[in-house]
């Protein structure tokens, strides 16, 4: 019987984190609530997210019907082709072989969620706002835990510096 799921609204672009799946000792996945209460949330999903989603669903939907009795209806999102949900180590391992695929440089996926982070923080996303969309209560903690730009961030403060007179 699939489970009652409502963290992924594909028609109102939202995903809620209701809860934290995490491998312990390389094999048993755990699932359990938020470490806090700020800690559940709805994200709006950016467009290339939500139409991927889609493009998987669709996908999902023509593998569920060969699978038959086969496949479990577990309610999650990200499945492998019999519905069974991807733990800790599949999620690493696919992205992994996507970046490589990509040309991409190898990245653990806990740098890549800090990489977003510096990005919406270094465009401009205000400090609350990024605070909650990484499901914190304290933006100061947030930047200083987990947003580092690099040189090329810094292009912005040298363009303005460029506009200071006798120095253009």
């Amino acid at each position: 019987m699939e489970k009652d799921r409502t963290d992924v609204d594909l028609v109102g672009g939202t995903v809620s984190v209701l809860n934290t799946r995490t491998t312990v000792r390389n094999h048993c996945t755990v699932e359990e609530d938020t470490k806090t209460p700020s800690g559940e949330r709805a994200l709006p999903l950016p467009r290339l997210v939500r139409d991927s989603l889609k493009s998987f669903k669709a996908l999902q939907a023509r593998e569920r019907l060969p699978a038959g009795e086969a496949y479990t209806a577990s309610g999650y999102v990200l499945v492998g082709e019999l519905g069974v949900p991807l733990d800790a180590r599949d999620l690493r391992d696919h992205a992994c072989g996507l970046m490589e695929q990509l040309g991409l440089r190898r990245v653990r996926l806990c740098d890549a969620w800090r990489a977003v982070l510096e990005y919406l923080a270094v465009n401009g996303v205000a400090d609350v706002v990024l605070a909650a969309w990484a499901g914190h209560t304290n933006a100061a903690s947030t930047k200083a835990k987990h947003v580092a730009p690099d040189a090329e961030d810094l292009r912005s403060a040298a363009a303005a510096l460029d506009g200071l007179p006798g120095l253009g």
